[in-house]
Order: C-alpha cells, then structure tokens, then sequence
C-alpha cells in the first residue's frame, strides 16, 4: 500500500457520476429492505472447454438455480434447473464435461465445509443430504448420481469422479442404472480432482493433517502413486498438456492458519513429476523475504502450463500477488503482471496461449485501486492490456472456447451478474433476470476515503451519503469480515458482502452516513497491509482503524457526534464488540453478527504448527488481552448480537459467553439466534431478518423511527 503524507485525502468518484447519484436518489425516494435485496447474485463462471458456452449460479432471494450462455451469439441466457424454494441448499462446483453438453453440480451441504454434516436451516423434517447431480448444458430432468461433492467430468465424457467422506467415487455417465463405486481406499483425506488431458489418469491431493501428497490414480493399471512424497504439504497439481508431467505447489511444514499470520518463512516451491514412475524434483523456488510463503489467488487454480511450454504461478515477491512464468524444466521466472496491484482471479485460454485476470491495477484513476478490471497478458509476456475500465467491477474471468470473454460483473447500482465482452464494452447476459422493482436508481454513489488510523497509517474505504437535506445525521462505521477481504466502489463478488452493501445502501436510505472501512490485514493493499504487525490475536492494532474511522466520523459537519454506531459480521463482529468494549464513549451502539470474542478460545486457528518454541500461555495472554472480552469493564454502549448455533467458522460459544458476561455487568443486550443456521446465513429470510432487526435496532438507539 502506497501511503499518502500530509492532511486527511478524500477521493471522490468523477463529478459526472456524483452528479448522476444526487438526480438518482431523491430524498422522497424510498425502498424496501426486500427489494434492494431481491436481484439474483451470480458466482461461480466457469466456461465449457467446447461448444462456446458459459455457466453460472445465480442465488434469487434464496433460490439458487444455474443457468447457461453462449456469449456473442446473443441468444438469452437459459435457466437449466428450477428450484423454487428458499431451503437453505446450496448449488455448488459446477463441472463442465469436455464436449460441454453437460454439467454436473452439488446441492446441498456446506460448500466451505463440504465434508462436515449437511445444514439444515429451513428445519425440513425429512432431513437434508449433500447430492450429485448431472443436468444437460439444454435443461431437462436433472440425474441423481447420489451423494458426494468436488465432481470432475472424464474427457472422454464417460465417467465423473467426486469425493465423498474424504475418498474419490466414481459413477458413470453412460450407464444410469450402474452403481457409483469407490475407487480405492486410502488413507487420506482426497480432494481436488484433475483429470489428465488424455483421461487415463486423476490427479488428487491425499490430505494428511501435518503433510500431504500429490497422488494419480492410472485406470488401464488400476495403480495408484504419490507423487515425490515428503514431509510437505504438496498441493495445486496441474497436468501438462501431454498427460506426462504433473506440476504442483510444494511448502514447508506450517499450518494454513501458522501462514495468515507471518510475513516471510521457510520458501514454498514448485514441483514437476513424472506422472509414470511418480519420479519429481524441485524445479524453482521463491526467495527469502516477502513472497516465501505462497500466496493463493483465490481461483481453482493456482498453476497453469501454456501451450509452450511454461509453468504460470502467482507470486508475491516484492510484497504484491502477481502472476509469473517460468520454463517448466526450470529457469528464472519472468514477471508478466508488473505493478502495485493484486492479481486475484485467473483464466487461460483453451488453447493455453492466453491469460485473462482481474486485479486492482490502476494507471489514470486511482479509483480503480479499490475496484476490479479485466486486463489480458501472454505466457511470453509483454505488457498487459486492459480489457475493461471505468467505474464498474470486473471480476472471474472465464474464457469460453471460441475466445469470448465472460465476467461476473457489478457497480455501485447493481450487483453481480454475468456479462460478455464486446467491442464496446461488457453485455449482459441475462438483463431480464433483474426485477422490476429493484431501486437500483436510488442507491447512492459510494465515494473513495482515505482516512488516518488512530496511529497514522492510511486506511481505504467508501463513504455513503444520504441525500435528504438534514443537516445533521447519525453515522456507523461497517466493518468487514474475513479479515481477507476488500470491500470495492459498489456492490461487492461475494454473496456475503454483496448483501452486507445492500444493507449499507438500506442505512443510507434510513438517513445514515456509512463509511465501510478496509482494515488492516485485509486484501488488496499489498503483504505489509494483509500482515500488519501485531493484529487479530497478536495485538488487536486494527482498533486504531476502528479508532480512526469513528474520529473522523466524528470531524464530519453532518454527523452527529454522539450517534455514531458500529456494525459488521465474523472478523467484524470482532471489531464491532472491540469499539464497543474499550470506546463506548465514541461508538454508541453495535450490531454484531457472529463475531469472535475472545481469541483465546480459537487459539488452534493461529498457533505455529512448526515453531516448537511457541509458548503457549504467553500467545493464550496476548490473544485474550486482544479480545473484547477483556475490556467488559469498560463496556457500556448496548449490542444487539446474532447468530446461527450451527455456526462452523466461528464458535457459538462466542456469543454464549459474551451475552452472559455482558448481562451479568448491566449492558443492555439484544439478541437473535438462527436455529441450525451456519455462519454465511444459506437463508435468504435469515438475511433478511437480521438485517431488519439491525436497522430497526440502529433507529431506536441512535436514529429517529421512520416514519
């Protein structure tokens, strides 16, 4: 992150788009909670390896159902399944076969914990499964190939293997009435999936708790192989084109958790094997320094071989993600992204001559630093090109087989939705899918702020505006989760915070100023920012963010000093309950959905699997000292606090304690708890009314009742 001296800077978005959002956002213009959240959010685009098309979920107020493109065909887009219920079932990892007739998809169960018990959040007595299904690219019955998650489609179109309770199954595609069968037993947990080009091998990943192995299964042997095994955790294989070598991501012993606290370790590598004998050597390795530990992209995939021979990988030397490529026998790696920006989703072409990527790369406007674009580079190099500009978000680039490029794209009026581009810039695919009544007219603008912490450092985020003529209003500062995360100028790629905006955008409307906040150890700022020193469990320095961002409300002229709020879910419940516990003087009310109270109890999640030195009661200390449960003395400002019991991210005993503690003191404590709910709410209702219990919350302790 770039540093600005001097005096407090606030970045404005173009005059003309200012201008746009005061005539679009009357101050007699109302709009309901439900309509703001009644358009379909689109995620994961993927691209069919034939026949042109495209394929995306889109989740309408809780009824998520996939549908299918041919982008520059410009026939509409198709909804090929019709689900009509708001269950709470997901629709997950979609799998394109190689002709691109078919696709395959889990629904139901806990995409982000796909091996842990099906939530059940409608209460459906008949009891819920997490289910494989296969579907024609055209609509029709979809096929119940049983249960099980994680599909990948043979290339000879014959055959899908998936996982289910840690092993690989398989079923097939041709023959209905044939019994899906286990393909072997191991002792690992398998996941990741990669069929070889040629469809005689998969590739897995078998984890085993403190290491892990690259493995390939062989049909014509019925043999199994890891791959150079060793005391590492191996992952991200990725078949050369000709079925012969696999390449993969090798790191060193530490914890996924260990890494999202350090700055620099012991260097990650990359690996290629022969996938015959199994036979592999190292063939480069990052440096010492800022970019030794590996850093993902966030995409299903993290190494890409091109069609002449080369290895692409994220890399994130001199502290930005960018992407590199390096001959695949081994070599120098050549930079293909340079800048200060973060590299975030990536797509290769067919033909494995083409890379498409978002990132927050900004030339003339230094706007597009928290936005996406698309931009498009070679293998060889050479410099990037920018595919898509201006005040939209460009973001999951998919090329289809033709060369078209697909997007889930989204701005400050309307959120994620699928999209091709075309000379003059990004067409809908399916416009007709947004409803009639949806105010996407009546949001207001986001503005770029830049703001002091507390201890000087420069924090990103967007301020909201409401429009209705009163001199003075209150204020709450939104606080995101994760804390990997990056809110944008508009409305946000994922489903969490794409209805945390809607919320935001739904205060506004109630006569808030809302200034969302990028925190330290967030994403997009660079490897300093996201490991900042000492925050989370090691020393809570976010408050001073938390800190700065209420004073500088506070400074405002149309804002009500005494009436400033905090709200925010998970890492931002965290720091939601951390303002109210040490500032109740600043911040006089809080909604906190599902927040960690105190990090002594999460202490697994962050413990150094490596450092045999580590002392336990010292780093037990400094985390409950971080936590706002060590400040309840000072807590006076009243919290309403929500969750779901079924919660797998952050324990419902944090919300247990916190509200017992809180009681036993005095504070006035509100609170909602979701039955069999789990963390990101799978019920659009739940959204929903949470959302209406925190407006209405906000309006009795610091606004005036709408009337």
């Amino acid at each position: 992150m770039r540093f600005l001296p001097g005096r407090l800077l606030i970045s404005l978005l173009p005059f003309i788009a200012t201008l746009i959002a005061l005539h679009a956002a009357p101050a007699d213009e109302k709009f309901t909670l439900e309509q703001v959240m009644s358009a379909p959010f689109v995620s994961e685009l993927t691209a069919a390896p034939a026949a042109g098309r495209v394929a995306w979920i889109a989740n309408e107020q809780g009824r998520r159902n996939i549908w299918v493109a041919q982008p520059g065909s410009h026939a509409s887009a198709q909804q090929i399944t019709h689900y009509t219920q708001d269950d709470g079932q997901e629709i997950s990892g979609l799998a394109w076969s190689a002709e691109g007739e078919w696709l395959a998809y889990t629904r139901g169960g806990d995409a982000e914990w796909p091996e842990r018990p099906a939530p059940n959040p409608a209460l459906l007595t008949a009891g819920v499964k997490q289910e494989m299904w296969l579907i024609s690219a055209k609509g029709g019955e979809p096929r119940d190939i049983g249960e099980g998650h994680g599909a990948a489609i043979s290339p000879a179109g014959d055959m899908v293997a998936y996982l289910l309770h840690g092993q690989i199954w398989t079923a097939s595609l041709k023959d209905a009435s044939a019994k899906p069968q286990q393909l072997f037993q191991a002792r690992g947990e398998e996941q990741d999936l990669r069929w070889s080009p040629d469809g005689s091998a998969l590739a897995f990943v078998s984890q085993r708790d403190d290491h892990s192995f690259v493995g390939v299964y062989r049909f014509t042997t019925k043999t199994l192989e890891y791959l150079a095994p060793g005391t590492y955790s191996d992952s991200n294989p990725a078949w050369s084109p000709d079925s012969n070598h696999i390449a993969f991501v090798r790191q060193p012993l530490e914890s996924e958790h260990a890494m999202r606290w350090l700055r620099d370790g012991e260097p990650w590598s990359i690996c290629v094997a022969d996938a015959q004998s199994g036979d592999g050597r190292e063939v480069w390795r990052a440096e010492r320094g800022a970019g030794s530990i590996f850093h993902e992209t966030g995409g299903a995939s993290e190494l890409w071989w091109s069609a002449d021979g080369k290895i692409v990988f994220p890399w994130e030397r001199g502290g930005w993600t960018r992407l590199y490529a390096m001959p695949w026998r081994g070599g120098e790696a050549t930079l293909l992204t340079p800048g200060e920006f973060e590299v975030d989703r990536v797509s290769f072409s067919v033909d494995r001559k083409r890379i498409v990527y978002s990132s927050n790369q900004h030339g003339s406007d230094p706007l597009d630093e928290d936005r996406k674009h698309l931009w498009s580079v070679t293998p060889d190099g050479g410099a990037p090109q920018a595919l898509t500009h201006g005040d939209g978000i460009e973001t999951e680039p998919a090329i289809a087989s033709d060369g078209t490029i697909a997007m889930v794209r989204m701005d400050a009026h309307v959120p994620a939705h699928a999209a091709e581009l075309e000379t003059s810039g990004p067409r809908d695919l399916a416009p007709h899918t947004i409803p009639s009544d949806f105010p996407a007219a009546k949001l207001v603008v986001p503005q770029q702020m830049i703001f002091s912490a507390a201890d000087g450092m420069r924090i990103h985020g967007q301020l909201f505006l409401p429009q209705d003529g009163k001199a003075k209003h209150p204020a709450v500062v939104f606080f995101h989760g994760g804390s990997r995360r990056q809110m944008l100028l508009g409305w946000n790629p994922m489903g969490y915070y794409s209805n945390a905006y809607a919320m935001n955008q739904y205060l506004v409307s109630h006569g808030y100023v809302v200034l969302s906040i990028n925190y330290r150890s967030g994403i997009g700022y660079g490897l300093n920012f996201r490991q900042a020193l000492h925050f989370g469990p090691g020393g809570a320095t976010e408050y001073n963010d938390v800190i700065g961002a209420g004073l500088y409300l506070r400074s405002r002229s149309d804002v009500d000093g005494k009436r400033i709020g905090a709200w925010g879910g998970s890492y931002g419940g965290y720091l939601t309950a951390l303002a109210l516990a040490r500032a109740s003087d600043l911040f006089a009310a809080g909604v906190d959905l599902h927040g960690v109270h105190d990090w002594s109890l999460e202490s697994d999640l962050w413990k150094p699997s490596s450092d045999f030195t580590w002392d336990r009661a010292a780093a037990s200390k400094l985390a409950w000292d971080s936590s706002p449960i060590a400040s309840l003395d000072t807590w006076r400002s009243p919290v309403l606090l929500i969750q779901g019991d079924d919660d797998r991210n952050v324990l419902f005993a944090q919300t247990v304690r916190l509200a017992n503690a809180l009681r036993a003191r005095g504070v006035p404590v509100e609170e909602h708890v979701f039955p069999d709910e789990i963390h990101d709410f799978l019920l659009h209702r739940d959204w929903l009314t949470a959302y209406r219990l925190g407006v209405n919350f906000f309006d009795r302790k610091l606004g005036e009742l709408p009337k």
